[in-house]
């Protein structure tokens, strides 16, 4: 049986996942991650930000650890630690996909 403690430990992770994931650059960055490893240079190109950005916004999901890495050579390679991260990333944003319909469709009503 699990206990009260440690059921209030598995929400302090969630939040702290949650929080990792608070930023819409992140979520783009999964979002790419979902495709496949890229290095940091790729991912900063494809999102049109700066290397350093980038790094910084890796950094958080890899403590979060969202996101593992893999070095070749002098390259390090980004790649989700686990693929139901971008489900759930996907889950969220039907979410707010069905409560923007819902609300235009109430907006015409009135």
């Amino acid at each position: 049986m699990v206990s009260e403690k440690e059921i209030f430990e598995v929400f302090q992770m969630q939040a702290g996942l949650c929080k990792s994931l608070s930023d819409p650059k992140r979520l783009r960055i999964i979002h790419e991650l979902r495709q496949g490893p890229k290095s940091v240079g790729e991912i900063a190109e494809i999102l049109g930000l700066k290397q350093s950005n980038t790094s910084q916004h890796l950094a958080v999901l890899r403590k979060a650890g969202i996101v593992v890495t893999r070095r070749e050579y002098s390259t390090v390679y980004y790649s989700l630690a686990n693929p139901k991260i971008g489900e759930a990333c996907d889950l969220v944003r039907e979410v707010l996909i069905d409560q923007i319909r819902k609300n235009q469709l109430l907006a015409a009503i009135k």
